[in-house]
């Protein structure tokens, strides 16, 4: 019952944000603003092209998916930061950090997943290519998205469980522009070893695990495509390096905030905007510039827009 009322007295969380310097944050608004708006017309310009475009291959399902889960994710954070950047407004209740906590790691929970179906979806696509139509078809695609939104869904309930069950009285204060479980944790009214080490053993593993596997499985597709392939080589190397630069966009700072014991590093912050604001629009970017498919879906989506205001 003490440990009920200690949990009551924290009501809302102080956010430190990245900098106190007035002109620093001016610079980091503009610079934060231009990339949240190039994240969301990156990433629902390959959504409409996915809607629009009804013969793309299965992979541009998952890949509309992952556009979706990034702007979704994106924008669990970076209203707040902007907000913070311009207003001074950096006070957040503690049921929207817990409402954040559970939002932000659902959907990058569900990314990662994501990239992984999209590594199997590879390997299917040069291993078993007169199969491919047959093995991914359109009611396997959806049930394996299915699976890996609730496999977000599943990875977010276990965060925030692990969070609701500590005490918090005081302090308030977070280092950081947006509410998550490693400094949240610091803040409870009680040792938090155990509790960090879980949450460093269940999230720090499982990302470590699936990057060495997406890894390993794209170096064994590279090899095939290299050794074996010969009719449209070129697209599917392509195809395969854009993959390959997005998993390590997506893990590669995840596994820097998630991957070890929850000691203050220098470069926490920038690990921390780079994983939830920039890889977004770089992932967009990506697929948007190196993937051939999609920039000719892209420019039949252009051209129907243009004729059509033409004619209105």
């Amino acid at each position: 019952m003490e440990q009920q009322n200690l949990s009551s007295t924290v009501t809302e969380f102080v956010l430190l944000g990245l900098t106190q310097s007035p002109e620093i944050q001016q610079c980091l608004f503009i610079i934060f603003f231009i990339a949240y708006l190039t994240t969301w017309v990156g990433n629902v310009t390959i959504i409409i092209a996915m809607i629009t475009e009804h013969q793309l291959p299965s992979m541009y399902f998952l890949l509309a998916n992952l556009a979706f889960l990034g702007v979704s994710d994106s924008s669990v954070t970076a209203p707040k930061l902007l907000l913070g950047l311009l207003s001074q407004h950096r006070v957040i209740s503690f049921n929207e950090c817990i409402l954040q906590i559970f939002f932000f790691h659902f959907f990058a929970g569900a990314a990662i997943f994501v990239l992984v179906l999209m590594a199997v979806d590879q390997y299917v696509a040069i291993y078993k290519p007169f199969h491919y139509l047959n093995i991914i078809n359109q009611g396997v695609c959806v049930g394996l998205v299915a699976g890996a939104w609730m496999g977000g869904l599943a990875h977010s309930i276990v965060q925030i469980a692990l969070v609701l069950q500590l005490p918090f009285c005081g302090p308030n204060i977070l280092d950081n522009f947006y509410c998550d479980v490693p400094q949240v944790i610091k803040l409870a009214c009680t040792d938090t070893y155990l509790v960090e080490l879980l949450m460093v053993s269940k999230s720090g593993m499982l990302i470590i695990v699936m990057f060495i596997s997406l890894l390993i499985s794209y170096t064994i597709i590279l090899v095939k495509i290299k050794k074996h392939v010969t009719d449209g080589k070129r697209k599917a190397l392509s195809t395969c390096g854009t993959q390959i630069t997005v998993v390590c966009l997506q893990f590669i700072p995840s596994t820097f905030i998630y991957a070890r014991p929850f000691w203050k590093f220098p470069m926490d912050k920038l690990a921390s905007v780079f994983f939830t604001l920039i890889t977004s629009m770089m992932n967009a970017m990506s697929y948007t510039l190196k993937n051939a498919e999609m920039k000719k879906a892209i420019r039949k989506l252009m051209r129907r827009i243009f004729f059509s205001q033409r004619k209105l």
